[in-house]
This record gives structure tokens, C-alpha cells and sequence, in this order.
């Protein structure tokens, strides 16, 4: 069903968490400017995070059907989508990929539980 690795999903959780997790990471449940470049300037002072930049190599490194399927994940796992629903929301995500879009996957509060939750709504588990 996923054409990305779960590995490299995994590996993408860990590294959300480790970031996500940092002290001076802070990132609003709700963006303060309507702006399509939130995520972007959420995360302008940690552009040098380590963590930061290993997730947004790791995202960059993606096919582009394989980043549809991130997104799409991020979005299973929110409850925009049910299982049933993966064919649909890979081909919403792939529409709705623009420049913004992987700064914003980075910047989104939960991302790693929602990314988690996705994956096991589609039978995937990451190792402890």
C-alpha cells in the first residue's frame, strides 16, 4: 500500500520528536498568520536545529509520489481521511503539494503522533 519505506516514515517520527521536543521549538495549535508561509516563519530560528535539518533532507529525498504519501499519512493519522480513503488522499496531497508544503508538514504540532496513527491505520508499526 505505502510506496515510501516505513522505515523512513519512522525515521521521520524520531527525528519530529526530537525537534518537536527541543526547548525553544514553540509552534502555535493554531498558525497567528493566515499567511501561507507559517510554517516558514515558525521555523526560521531553527534553521540550523540539527534535527530540523535531517527531517527536511530526509522529505527533499523523497519521490514525489513517496512525499504525497507523507502528507496523505499526516492526514490519516489527524482524521481527515479513513483507511479507506488512502487512494483519495494520496491524490488530494499530490494536488495540494506546492513549496510551502514540506515546511509545513515540519511545523505542524503533532506531526509526529499524527504520522504514527496514520501508519497504523494502514497495518504499520515502527520499532521501539
Amino acid at each position: 500500500m505505502l510506496s515510501v519505506n516505513p522505515e523512513t516514515i519512522c525515521f521521520l517520527i524520531n527525528k519530529a520528536h526530537e525537534f518537536h521536543a527541543k526547548e525553544g521549538v514553540v509552534i502555535p495549535e493554531v498558525p497567528n498568520s493566515p499567511a501561507d508561509d507559517w510554517g516558514r516563519q515558525v521555523l526560521a530560528d531553527h534553521i540550523d536545529d540539527f534535527s530540523y535539518q535531517e527531517m527536511l533532507y530526509a522529505i527533499n529525498d523523497l519521490e514525489p509520489d513517496q512525499a504525497s504519501e507523507l502528507l496523505a499519512l499526516l492526514w490519516l493519522g489527524r482524521g481527515d481521511y479513513e483507511a479507506d480513503e488512502w487512494e483519495s488522499a494520496v491524490n488530494d496531497a499530490r494536488d495540494s503539494w506546492d513549496e510551502q508544503t514540506i515546511t509545513n508538514i515540519i511545523a505542524t504540532p503533532l506531526v509526529a503522533d499524527y504520522l504514527t496513527e496514520g501508519l497504523e491505520l494502514l497495518d504499520y508499526r515502527c520499532e521501539e
